[in-house]
């Protein structure tokens, strides 16, 4: 009898709601480019990172606490904020000591989602702290979701090739009986020699690069264990534990 836990892809938020959270991980993933930025500015000593789903709230929430309001809406910094989703502009000298109070198109949605459907424990997940993930998912022996924040509820491939390589270290520790997570592992294993250079065919690249120019953002998204820190979703913040 196979008493491993399982562990199930999402590949959208929209599917979310075919999955039971209560008693699983789920890994939040936005590989661009919220949850590289969790990673990021936790990882250079960002106090706590607050998600939120608007503008005005991440605005309200930092003038009362002394935080930084950040965040995007469509690529480009959301309007009101003068800072943006970009993990390049949390440096340690910027960020340290402080709290972020971050609103994104996907990510941070998917985060409320989760919460909404009374999840377990959620963490944070990118390339930038894969080995944290897994290593933490191992340990804790628990169903894991991984879920892709995608693009307006529309499948990417850049979420789901991070589900891919997560699943690549860690299936011999669940049991996986999910088409989803088979592909991820399949793409992942074709292109993980050579992530940045596939990286301009995914459509979310030309959205970031085209227009806005992010070509170093989407490299360091891409860097595994740039920032191998864990975030933790507990009252209301991701802090690392």
């Amino acid at each position: 009898m196979d008493n491993k836990p399982a562990l199930h892809t999402c590949i959208s938020p929209a599917l979310l709601h075919l999955y039971d959270l209560s008693n699983s991980i789920i890994v939040i993933i936005d590989i661009f480019r919220a949850t590289s930025t969790i990673a990021a500015a936790l990882y250079n000593g960002a106090k706590a990172v607050i998600p939120v789903d608007s503008v005005p709230k991440a605005i309200d929430i930092s003038k009362n606490i002394d935080g930084i309001a950040a965040g995007e809406r469509d690529g480009k910094v959301a309007e009101g904020l003068e800072h943006g989703n970009s993990p390049l502009e949390y440096a340690k000298e910027f960020i340290e000591g402080k709290t972020l109070v971050l609103t994104t198109t996907n990510g941070t949605r998917l985060l409320q989602m989760a919460l909404d459907k009374n999840a377990d424990t959620i963490i944070s997940g990118s390339f930038l702290n894969l080995s944290a993930v897994c290593d933490y998912i191992v340990a804790e022996k628990k169903n894991v979701i991984l879920g892709c924040a995608g693009w307006k509820d529309r499948f990417n491939l850049e979420d789901t090739l991070f589900a891919g390589a997560v699943i690549n270290r860690v299936k011999k520790e669940f049991t996986i009986h999910c088409d989803s997570s088979l592909m991820a592992e399949i793409i992942y294993a074709k292109h993980k020699n050579n992530l940045t250079s596939f990286a301009p065919k995914l459509t979310h690249y030309h959205r970031l690069v085209e227009r806005f120019g992010l070509i170093e953002d989407i490299k360091y998204c891409l860097t595994p264990d740039a920032a191998n820190i864990l975030p933790v979703y507990r009252n209301g913040k991701l802090i690392v534990e």
